[in-house]
């Protein structure tokens, strides 16, 4: 065990130097800091794909880490297993005075991490965590009856509110300080020692574009635009901080700032409300018989309905990790209202792969468009697939880029009739869930 008590800080979703908030507070305190990051078997060994672009980046940037603190004499301790092996092997290894982290607000995290807490207070070891991936948490914005919001437009107000009377000031860069663990480096595991292989798929920079943003309310909806900030994956996995972002953009566009907004109201429906991972906000809209057609689950996966909006979206998202957001709302439409496939089966096939998945973000945008979940759709708006493309990609820009056989024998005939389906959802869901 080594001679000197230490404090341990575990990366988890928090994967930068910069503004980090429990690693500031944990390098302030009086003992010295080594840094963790485990790749978590609990976690990784559920993928299905062994060239997992996510993973990938999660190496990358872990590598990095580490090469810098080396270059102030310390290490980042990276072990690939259980959480619980790693810290019962830690605490016979070091003498750990206190853990800091930062905390996680998905159901698996929260059960992990109460399970370590319990843990390490055996040992006499304080288990210290913060707020960081969020500028507001689960309950610090509240109704006046002091209550989680189920509808945005009041809890954005309230959030705004909040935000016009806070100060959110970044902390400094972390590799400021010298009170690092001076240790020789421990190495990483490879991706090849954890079964995977490095992804070939592009990673978006993490750069924040001002011009794009002041220019996000007018451009955000047409998918041939290069028109996002593709800043999804850096927000899940923390290599940038909220409360920069926030800071950079808040003065440059609402809308924009609408979907951060829309980011941390979907968090704190999940801390409330932990069953929606796998059943409906909304109770009645379990009674849904779903018809679940396996091979028309596989045409919709594979972007091959007949209906070129719907199969651009798909093929882009197979293909690179990320399909435009109003793309999603119709894709999510059209595999729940016209195929009458159950929601949980397009949030899973997106879940594994998007770059940008968070758990709350697209159990939230699934349950939306299914008319189950908290302020969602009404059951009776069902996305037009053509009409949606007359709006929003009127000359087919972003169509021809992901189906070029577009107008050729080769591109197959939709697979149900849009007014037909309409109807038929319209039917069903109003048996089952009644008006709404």
């Amino acid at each position: 065990m080594s001679v000197s008590k230490i404090t341990i800080f575990w990366f988890r979703r928090d994967l930068r130097f910069e503004d980090n908030t429990a690693l500031y507070y944990a390098l302030k305190d009086k003992y010295p800091v080594l840094p963790l990051f485990i790749f978590d078997r609990n976690i990784l060994d559920e993928l299905d794909n062994r060239e997992d672009a996510r993973v990938s980046f999660i190496y990358d940037t872990v590598k990095s880490m580490q090469k810098q603190l080396e270059d102030k004499g310390s290490t980042l301790l990276v072990r690939y297993a259980k959480p619980m092996d790693v810290w019962q092997a830690l605490l016979k290894e070091y003498d750990i005075a206190q853990v800091y982290t930062n905390r996680d607000y998905e159901p698996y995290a929260k059960e992990r991490d109460q399970t370590i807490d319990k843990l390490l207070s055996k040992h006499d070891v304080s288990f210290m965590s913060c707020k960081d991936q969020v500028i507001y948490e689960k309950d610090e914005v509240l109704t006046n009856a002091g209550d989680f919001y189920k509808v945005f437009t009041p809890y954005k107000r309230a959030w705004l509110d909040k935000l016009s009377r806070t100060e959110v000031n970044p902390l400094p860069s972390a590799l400021r300080f010298d009170n690092w663990y001076q240790t020789k480096t421990n190495g990483m595991p490879s991706l090849e020692d954890m079964n995977f292989k490095h992804s070939s798929l592009e990673i978006p920079d993490s750069n924040v574009d001002e011009k794009l943003i002041s220019n996000y309310d007018k451009s955000r909806d047409y998918p041939g635009l290069q028109a996002t900030t593709r800043l999804g994956i850096h927000l899940r996995f923390g290599t940038i901080s909220i409360r920069k972002l926030v800071n950079q953009t808040r003065k440059l566009n609402d809308t924009f700032l609408n979907e951060l907004i829309w980011r941390e109201f979907y968090m704190q429906i999940l801390h409330h409300n932990p069953q929606v991972v796998d059943k409906a906000f909304k109770p009645q809209y379990d009674n849904i018989p779903w018809r679940n057609d396996e091979e028309e689950f596989q045409r919709w996966c594979e972007g091959k309905t007949g209906y070129p909006i719907v199969d651009a979206g798909m093929r882009q998202l197979n293909a690179i990790g990320y399909m435009h957001n109003r793309v999603r709302m119709i894709t999510a439409s059209f595999l729940t209202k016209h195929l009458l496939i159950d929601w949980r089966w397009g949030e899973a096939y997106f879940a594994s792969k998007l770059l940008d998945y968070e758990l709350a973000n697209n159990n939230g945008g699934w349950q939306w468009a299914a008319g189950s979940g908290v302020d969602a759709q009404p059951y009776f708006r069902i996305f037009n697939p053509y009409s949606q493309t007359d709006k929003f990609d009127k000359q087919h820009e972003y169509i021809r880029r992901w189906v070029p056989e577009l107008d050729t024998e080769d591109y197959p005939e939709p697979m149900v009739d849009h007014k037909e389906a309409r109807e038929r959802a319209l039917n069903i869901y109003k048996k089952a869930v009644g008006k709404n």
